[in-house]
C-alpha cells in the first residue's frame, strides 16, 4: 500500500496511491476522513505501527500498552508514543514513508507548525 493524507476542506483524507483512479471521475475513493490525525510510533526506531482516527489510536495504544506489561515488556510499552492533532500534511506523509524521519520528527514536534494553518502558522500567530 501507498498510502498518503492530503487536506482538503479542513479535514484530513486518506487515500491508497497503489489504487487505480475511477474512470469516470478520476478521483480514487478515500480510506478515512478525519479532522485531526493521529500517530502511534515506537519512538526509539521510529516504526509507525498505527495511524488515522485518534480515538481509534488512543484506544489501540491503550490495549496494546496494556498487553505489553502485562507479558512483562515495560520497555515496550514505555517507547509506544501516540502524536495526535493537526499535522502539516507533508510531515504527516514523510513520516508513514520513512521511519527514520518518524523518530526526528518525535524530537522536534513541539516547533512543528499547526498544519491546518496554509502559511505554516509562524505569520498568522504574528498577526494576532
Amino acid at each position: 500500500m501507498d498510502l498518503q493524507y492530503q487536506l482538503k476542506a479542513g479535514s484530513y483524507y486518506l487515500y491508497d496511491l497503489s489504487e487505480t483512479p475511477s474512470a469516470v471521475t478520476g478521483q480514487r475513493r478515500y480510506k478515512l476522513q478525519t479532522s485531526t490525525v493521529a500517530v502511534a510510533f515506537n519512538c526509539r526506531t521510529g516504526k509507525i505501527h498505527e495511524h488515522g482516527a485518534p480515538a481509534r489510536i488512543q484506544s489501540w495504544a491503550a490495549h496494546t500498552r496494556r498487553r505489553l506489561r502485562a507479558a512483562g515488556a515495560d520497555e515496550e510499552a514505555n517507547d509506544l508514543v501516540v502524536v495526535d492533532g493537526p499535522w502539516p500534511v507533508d510531515e504527516l506523509n514523510k513520516c508513514l514513508w520513512s521511519s527514520v524521519y518518524c523518530r526526528r520528527i518525535f524530537q522536534r514536534i513541539a516547533s512543528l507548525p499547526h498544519g491546518k494553518w496554509p502559511c505554516g502558522g509562524e505569520r498568522m500567530r504574528r498577526a494576532a
